[in-house]
């Protein structure tokens, strides 16, 4: 990879961005709720806010996850231990790092 900590940079602001969209929705789909007078339970459209707030609830915290691993990764960076499988200690190929710049681990350890 040519330059690792601006693929990390870009994922982390992408992410960064996804989170606040997703936090968005999240408060669309409240508000949409907060104004019908109905509960979940009976109401036929009720299902589908609880999936909708289930689904954007999931993303979310799956992108607050993914800037856990890419600031764990621009440390690994600092650290000079970028690349380096934290569970063996060998090298990380590079077409992994390629596809997963915040990577902690070979393939064989991930």
């Amino acid at each position: 990879m040519d330059d690792p900590r601006a693929a990390l940079s870009a994922e982390r602001a992408r992410t960064t961005k996804l989170i606040a969209d997703v936090e968005r929705s999240m408060r669309d789909v409240s508000d949409a709720r907060d104004g019908a007078n109905t509960d979940d339970e009976h109401d036929p459209e009720g299902a589908t806010l609880a999936w909708e707030r289930g689904s954007l609830g999931a993303v979310r915290d799956d992108a607050r996850r993914r800037i856990e691993q890419v600031d764990a990764a621009l440390a690994r960076l600092d650290k000079g231990t970028y690349g380096t499988c934290a569970v063996g200690g060998e090298p990380i190929p590079e077409a992994r790092l390629a596809a997963v710049p915040w990577a902690a681990t070979c393939v064989a350890h991930a």
